[in-house]
């Protein structure tokens, strides 16, 4: 016999001595009629139960005399809004208690208002908060007038111009400030006393980072929920100085197309109208930063609405 032929004969006597052993063991069972044992049914493991979690607080409500425009989503990037209205090109407060009078700090506006000048018919958008225009984020320094101009154009804007600032920062009513005719430093990021900076280190890039950080007062974007202008714009004064464009200004000398509106921390004016026309375009310091505006889709950015020689109005800041 050839040894295939051996292998198989062992292996069919292998097959065969495996089912009689298990029909040897399972004839018990089928004499005394057992069921087939019943495998437990395929289940999916139980699913975690999610963890208990208390509900996120409510934003709290802006202050009444904000009004957002419901057309900004539609003609505006996000994060902006739209500033749409009457500006006036010049405009006169009359300070009656004076907080500092050597440094222009007023307390105290009047109720009353004039308007000098052709009125101007404005509609753009802008940045909610200070670049990079993100909520709960410490805005940027350290920045040029040139640089934010990139930066800016980078995302499709443009920096603001001087009036476009303006009008969204006093709103209609033409407030001095933001939120209205009296100064509150609990409102915004503002009056805070200055450590001296060290020019030498500011201008080292070794040790910038570390003197930034040492005379850093910023407040993270949107935390004063009172600093919003009537046109839903946070934190226009105070915090950091924004860059704006000047059309009226020159590159060479003063006063300079790049131009700050707004104030730092710090103390000083801190109020909507002022511009600081002293810095060249390569300008940066710990605590300037910006914001970007852009036309709006649809319509005109500025029309004068008033035409001829200027005219002198006279009204009452809580009249939008």
């Amino acid at each position: 016999m050839r040894t295939t032929d051996r292998f198989r004969l062992v292996f069919v006597g292998v097959v065969a001595g495996a089912l009689g052993l298990a029909l040897l063991l399972m004839l018990p069972r089928l004499e005394r009629g057992d069921p087939a044992p019943e495998l437990p049914p395929a289940t999916a493991p139980p699913r975690p139960e999610p963890a208990a979690s208390a509900s996120a607080p409510a934003e709290p409500a802006p202050p009444a005399y904000v009004h957002v425009d419901a057309a900004s989503g539609t003609v505006c990037a996000p994060g902006m809004v739209l500033v749409d209205g009457v500006y006036c090109p010049s405009v006169a407060h009359q300070c009656v208690s004076f907080a500092d009078e050597t440094l222009d700090v007023c307390q105290k506006y009047g109720e009353d208002v004039v308007c000098e000048g052709a009125l101007q018919h404005r509609r753009f958008c802008i940045d909610v908060f200070e670049y990079p225009n993100v909520p709960r984020v410490t805005p940027v320094v350290m920045v040029s007038w040139n640089e934010a101009r990139r930066a800016c154009g980078v995302e499709g804007k443009r920096l603001c111009t001087v009036e476009e600032w303006e009008f969204a920062c006093e709103g209609p009513q033409m407030w001095p400030y933001p939120y209205g005719t009296e100064r509150d430093p609990t409102a915004c990021n503002i009056d805070k006393p200055h450590p001296s900076p060290e020019p030498a280190a500011l201008g080292d890039p070794w040790r910038v980072s570390d003197e930034v950080a040492r005379l850093d007062q910023r407040v993270i974007s949107g935390e004063l929920r009172r600093c919003v202008s009537p046109f839903g714009v946070h934190d226009m004064t105070g915090n950091v100085d924004e860059w704006v464009e000047n059309p009226a200004g020159s590159r060479e000398e003063k006063p300079f197309r790049s131009t700050l509106k707004g104030g730092s921390s710090g103390p000083g004016r801190a109020r909507c109208r002022p511009v600081n026309t002293t810095h060249e375009e390569v300008y940066a310091s710990y605590e300037v930063g910006f914001r970007c505006c852009s036309d709006a889709r649809g319509g005109q950015p500025a029309t004068k609405l008033a035409p001829g020689p200027p005219v002198r109005r006279k009204r009452r800041m809580d009249q939008p």
